[in-house]
């Protein structure tokens, strides 16, 4: 029987890869490979040659002058993503690629980034840091538990779906209870600490649908969550 294989494309690790974001690989493909899959990781950072071929994308955070850095790769590589994203690529973004994959985020400094437009949302920098442990209610993947870190404002507009409804901590803003986006199979989102390895239903759910995509079935494993339920746990329980 010939193993099947995934492959995990890393986006901007070099410039956008901050507060544990290189975890959300590790933990991804780990879990894959729990589920019986080969698992290939291939970076891209700007000036590459963008992969015709790959089966999730995992995007991190990082400064602004990072986002300055990727800006205009991003914008050179968006029609690819978005024709990914509407195929139904699942992907996750984190804070910083989360707000470039909106329309535009604009610094507390009076710059304006130009987004790519993946999301229906837009960015404002804001004054006061928002950070601390953060749990959510989701409908898809019930509590999800983060730690998150971020001093932008991010504003869902139209009738875009949110990651989840924050019972602890702030989320994407301070004017609703929403945290991160949804379309398509993307997610975005301000959990850092790192955010798959204390959800490991949020990386079943990237790799269901890769699987689905490429090979038309996902059979998932029995797999022991014991230490990632303890885990959230102790985050959830702890102090802001």
């Amino acid at each position: 029987m010939t193993t099947q294989k995934l492959t995990i494309l890393q986006l901007y690790p070099r410039d956008m890869n901050i507060y544990g974001d290189w975890g959300n690989v590790l933990s991804l493909s780990r879990r894959a490979r729990q589920h019986g899959f080969d698992v290939e990781i291939i970076d891209y950072n700007p000036g590459d040659v963008f992969p015709e071929e790959y089966d999730i994308l995992v995007g991190g955070g990082g400064q602004d002058s990072g986002q300055t850095v990727i800006q205009d790769d991003l914008h050179r590589i968006a029609p690819k993503l978005r024709e990914d994203a509407e195929a139904g690529t699942p992907m996750l973004v984190i804070c910083g690629l989360y707000q470039l994959f909106g329309k535009e985020f604009r610094t507390v400094g009076g710059e304006s980034l130009e987004g790519i437009g993946l999301f229906n949302a837009h960015t404002i920098g804001g004054e006061q840091r928002l950070i601390g442990n953060i749990v959510l209610e989701s409908e898809e993947f019930g509590t999800i538990v983060g730690y998150e870190n971020h001093s932008g404002l991010t504003y869902l507009d139209g009738d875009v779906q949110r990651l989840g409804t924050v019972t602890k901590g702030d989320g994407n803003n301070l004017d609703d209870d929403g945290e991160g986006a949804r379309v398509h199979h993307v997610i975005g989102s301000y959990l850092h600490g790192s955010l798959l390895p204390k959800n490991p239903v949020i990386s079943d759910y990237l790799i269901r649908h890769a699987a689905e995509k490429k090979y038309g079935q996902f059979q998932p494993a029995d797999i022991d969550d014991t230490l990632p339920t303890r885990a959230r746990g102790v985050a959830a329980s702890r102090p802001r």
